[in-house]
């Protein structure tokens, strides 16, 4: 019997034969269900800090994301948000609701998303909209998409018609720092905080917002954003101007022009301590 091979070498084929994308987008729509069940029902919700919740629905949807992700790639690593990490070769990276705080209080905005590493580089990334039934998704030289529809970048340039799009995180001090930035900016388009870093990255690869930053996120906040907005035709980069990666915790992400343009701006700020 001939070997199953995927349509992009850098990506596995599933036990079933289904592509790794194809298995994302179920475990996506297996969130799906469980979030719009859930959503603003204010049961089993606990604190990790000021801010910062899971609810039973985050714990429920991560199990079912890697019971099939276990099931049909049972070699690969594992690196989520809530309950799993192991090592692989592949390693899948979850979130299963990015934007807890919003979905616990009846806010509909949030976001289910699943990337695929292949040792530090990251190969798949997907972002799934459960409310609004929008899926961003883009594999690594094959351009971002949402819904099948191709996506890039917007293209304004200077700060005064920015639509800028920030979140605060959990720590005070790089909150703050992100209020001061917003105020030293002033005025532009519009800022908008999003309460789901990973939408706020795949509304950048859609040209939606024109650029989104962020100080403190973590490997799941990451990776499947940095992927849309760079095969969007956009650039992510930490807050020194390195790539961006899961690793690394601040992002920038616009196109080139107006990245330049922020990082000029506000390159003296002290954000970078």
């Amino acid at each position: 019997m001939s070997q199953k091979t995927s349509p992009n070498p850098d990506l596995p084929i599933a036990r079933s034969g289904r592509t790794a994308l194809a298995v994302a987008q179920e475990a996506a729509a297996v969130a799906q269900g469980l979030i719009i069940k859930g959503l603003g029902g204010g049961k089993g919700v606990r604190s990790k800090g000021r801010g910062n919740v899971v609810t039973d629905v985050d714990l429920a949807c991560e199990r079912a994301i890697v019971e099939l992700l276990g099931r049909e790639f049972p070699s690969h690593g594992l690196l989520c948000e809530e309950e799993h990490n192991t090592e692989g070769e592949f390693t899948w990276i979850v979130d299963p609701i990015d934007g807890t705080r919003n979905f616990a209080s009846g806010v509909p905005h949030c976001s289910t998303s699943i990337a695929l590493a292949h040792g530090a580089e990251v190969v798949l990334g997907l972002v799934h909209d459960p409310l609004r039934g929008e899926s961003f998704h883009a594999l690594k030289g094959q351009g971002a998409f949402l819904n099948g529809r191709r996506l890039s970048v917007s293209s304004v340039e200077g700060l005064a018609a920015a639509l800028i799009g920030v979140d605060l995180g959990y720590k005070d001090a790089r909150g703050a720092q992100a209020l001061a930035m917003v105020a030293a900016l002033w005025p532009v388009e519009g800022v908008r905080v999003m309460g789901s870093s990973v939408l706020g990255q795949a509304y950048v690869a859609a040209g939606r917002l024109d650029l989104y930053f962020h100080h403190s996120l973590y490997p799941w906040d990451l990776a499947a954003g940095i992927l849309l907005v760079r095969e969007a035709g956009g650039i992510a980069t930490d807050r020194d101007g390195e790539e961006a990666a899961p690793t690394r915790e601040s992002l920038v992400a616009a196109n080139p022009a107006l990245h330049r343009r922020f990082m000029e701006r506000v390159g003296r700020m002290p954000w970078r301590g």
